[in-house]
């Protein structure tokens, strides 16, 4: 009788005069594997072992071939496979990108038998982003790696009962070559013979459309040079040991590149542009991509750019979007079943949403849930595939599924309960933006201590952070109350948002609200009303939209409400607003009426006993006088000013006046600059960015920190100047202005640039 392999293993290391731990040195074989053979637990190595080992213990042809033979011979009897069982389904010639996914699936495949523990992966993803397409092409790729077989079984995981593990064992074990008869009737002895089996075969296993982590971890090789490759709707982040492959939807051009594949190169190319507008209506989705290619090559008379035109129709597309048996709708459909009821009605209301994200507070208005279990729906629909989350606390529908969620909720809810769904997440969102914005006026600050939401709102960094977040959200709320004529909730919000759009200058939805206010306004015959908001919207078509003229003639149209209803404040507020639309236009009649507004405006303010707008006024004035070139004049009178602003006589809100002295604080260094007194300027501006500090408008501080990099070049002071720069940088970015942070970038490109141009003859000499 032949010696086994592990006697063979033993007498061959002492005669190599090895101990197991030198011979596992030596040939890269673990000790315990070792150990193993030679005890005869493992009687059956690998070829790859067999040569190690081999090779390790220097030994001759004869020996070489007796030690193969006795491993192969220790190896179980393998049954011929049962035809057809487990058969790969038919890959897709025209598969097209996961480049990424397939390398990182090779990298591996390639470790099988590297390790003590099986490989396994396991691809998530929603409906039709090519799970199943992605696994079958791995398994294409990989044959060379796995001569003992490839298995594919469905786990029908989308199904109203899904394949039970004991079926799923039985089916891969004939797969393996056991005869029915030999299959043990218990689902455990089932699990230990199946992963005996896998422990010496070189196999990939492919486990689609997985259902949970407990119909799948029965079926888990424990040991092995064996590759399991689990696909699922949902993550199974439960299962231990797994190397987890989430699938995203396709890039652009990846879309573009799948359907041109499907439909020929020639078609595709004499539609360019009407290829990519419907790789763009299927959102990118592999699924849809094949169901639209399909439906262009079963007629050939249509172009690429007609589809379009098919799919551009919302309320019709998702329904278009089916081929034979293939269904983006259907798809879905299979998810949505899976849901629990909160789940599905969290899900249908979500399609009301008007912004493309949303967070559970939202949902749990729309949904009529509490917060924790409004989170708990929004997980249970990421799981699925239904939703998907950006970033913590964030969630947002694929295009396509926002249709599907907008057909469910059309087809399963009455259009009163739509209706009333969302009204009550407008008066919400109104609410809470309400309450936000007044942290930011002088007249408010904090919410009442009885006032409560499923938001926190203790801070004014929560609350703006929630007004930007939230931001298309309550605005789409805002045009909706103006809509159905509710003009004095729009007011209330738009002058709630008065002081805070200062410290969100950048975006770009100001005009708009403030346009609604004041024809709410207008609409409720309250001119005083009208004129202030007339007022605010000249601020946002001066400094959001650069529209100068039209600011001015908004401002002067406010300016004439005010005197026919005999509002000198307003009045006050109209001619500075006007002056403001001035500032940017460089020919000398617009800053001559400039000056001559700010002269009015600060008289109004006095007869109206309003020293807040008269600080605003005389900065005004100075700013308007330097610009006619009138600077000495010009510091003299904002050095007065300061002087005046900071007395405690004076009066008025502290905050308000202290934005008026850092702001003519920052005037007066720009009047130092013009007369060449560096050193002047640089002070002056340093102490406006003190006074600034108090309340933070991050232009302003920005721009004043620029000015300061000017004057610090001017002086020589390098780093400093540098610094000052990166600062004005870093704010003007964090506030969404590209434009100016690019001209402080360029800023500092010159003062490297001059840097290098002094050091370079010291460092050549």
């Amino acid at each position: 009788m032949a010696e086994s392999f592990g006697g063979l293993l033993r007498s061959w290391r002492h005669a190599a005069q090895l101990t197991i731990e030198e011979l596992s040195h030596t040939s890269g074989v673990s000790v315990r594997a070792i150990g193993d053979m030679e005890r005869g637990t493992s009687r059956g190595p690998q070829r790859r072992t067999v040569e190690a080992l081999a090779e390790a213990l220097r030994l001759d042809d004869a020996q070489r071939v007796a030690l193969s033979e006795a491993a192969r011979a220790g190896r179980p009897r393998q049954e011929a496979p049962a035809p057809g069982a487990c058969e790969l389904p038919r890959g897709v010639g025209d598969f097209t990108g996961r480049t990424r996914e397939l390398r990182a699936l090779r990298e591996l495949a390639a470790r099988t038998g590297d390790e003590q523990a099986a490989v396994v992966a396991a691809v998530s993803g929603a409906a039709g982003i090519g799970k199943t397409a992605l696994a079958v092409r791995a398994a294409g790729q990989l044959d060379d790696l796995f001569p003992d077989g490839r298995f594919y079984l469905d786990l029908r995981g989308m199904d109203p009962i899904p394949l039970d593990s004991g079926t799923a064992l039985s089916r891969l074990l004939k797969a393996l070559g056991v005869a029915e008869r030999r299959i043990p009737a218990d689902e455990e002895d089932r699990a230990g013979r199946y992963r005996a089996l896998l422990r010496e075969r070189r196999c990939l296993i492919i486990l689609d459309n997985a259902a949970h982590e407990g119909q799948v971890r029965s079926l888990l090789p424990s040991a092995g040079p064996v590759m399991t490759l689990v696909t699922s709707r949902r993550p199974l982040a439960g299962l231990e040991g797994v190397h987890q492959l989430p699938l995203a939807h396709l890039a652009a051009e990846e879309a573009a590149a799948l359907l041109r594949a499907i439909v020929g190169a020639e078609r595709a190319a004499a539609d360019p542009d009407g290829v990519a507008q419907v790789a763009s209506l299927c959102g990118n989705l592999p699924l849809a991509l094949r169901i639209a290619g399909n439906r262009l090559q079963s007629r050939p008379g249509w172009t690429a750019g007609q589809l379009a035109a098919r799919l551009g129709d919302e309320g019709r597309r998702v329904e278009s979007l089916s081929a034979g048996d293939l269904s983006v709708a259907a798809a879905f459909a299979l998810s949505y079943r899976q849901l629990s009821l909160p789940a599905r009605q969290s899900f249908r209301r979500l399609a009301l949403a008007a912004a493309p994200e949303f967070g559970a507070p939202m949902t749990a208005v729309l949904a009529e849930l509490g917060r924790a279990e409004a989170e708990d729906a929004l997980e249970e629909l990421v799981d699925l595939g239904l939703l998907q989350s950006p970033y913590v606390g964030r969630y947002r529908f694929h295009d396509l599924v926002r249709l599907f969620a907008r057909a469910r909720l059309s087809e399963e809810e009455p259009v009163q309960a739509q209706r009333q769904a969302r009204r009550r997440m407008d008066d919400w969102l109104l609410e809470v933006a309400t309450v936000a914005g007044r942290w930011f006026e002088p007249d408010y600050g904090a919410p009442p201590q009885d006032w409560s939401s499923l938001v926190e709102l203790n801070s004014s960094q929560q609350a703006q952070e929630w007004l930007q977040t939230e931001g298309e959200a309550w605005l789409a709320a805002l045009r909706q109350a103006f809509r159905v004529g509710e003009h004095a909730r729009v007011v209330e919000v738009a002058e709630a948002m008065h002081w805070f759009s200062d410290l969100w200058m950048h975006w770009g939805h100001w005009p708009e609200v403030f346009d609604l206010s004041s024809r709410a306004a207008r609409a409720m015959g309250d001119r005083a009303q009208e004129a202030a908001h007339l007022n605010y919207l000249s601020w946002a078509q001066t400094y959001c939209q650069a529209r100068f003229d039209e600011a001015e003639a908004t401002a002067l149209r406010a300016l004439e409400l005010a005197r026919d209803i005999g509002d000198v404040r307003q009045q006050g507020w109209s001619l500075i607003y006007a002056t403001w639309s001035l500032w940017a236009r460089d020919d000398h009649p617009s800053k001559e009426s400039g000056l001559s507004y700010t002269r009015q405006a600060a008289e109004c303010f006095q007869q109206a006993g309003d020293t807040e707008g008269y600080a605003q006024a005389m900065t005004s004035m100075g700013h308007c006088l330097r610009r006619l070139g009138r600077v000495e004049e010009s510091v003299r009178h904002n050095l007065a000013l300061v002087d005046r602003l900071r007395d405690p006589a004076f009066g008025g809100s502290p905050a308000i006046v202290n934005q008026a002295v850092g702001a003519t604080l920052n005037l007066v260094g720009d009047g130092y600059f013009a007369l060449g007194r560096w050193q002047e300027a640089a002070d002056h501006y340093r102490q406006a960015l003190w006074e600034m500090s108090e309340r933070p408008i991050s232009r302003a501080v920005a721009a004043t920190l620029t000015s300061l990099g000017k004057a610090l070049v001017r002086l020589e002071q390098v780093e400093q100047a540098r610094e000052a720069f990166r600062e004005a940088m870093e704010l003007y970015e964090a506030s969404g202005d590209a434009v100016r942070a690019a001209r402080v970038l360029e800023l500092l490109e010159q003062v490297a640039r001059s840097a290098a141009a002094v050091t370079r003859p010291q460092n050549a000499g």
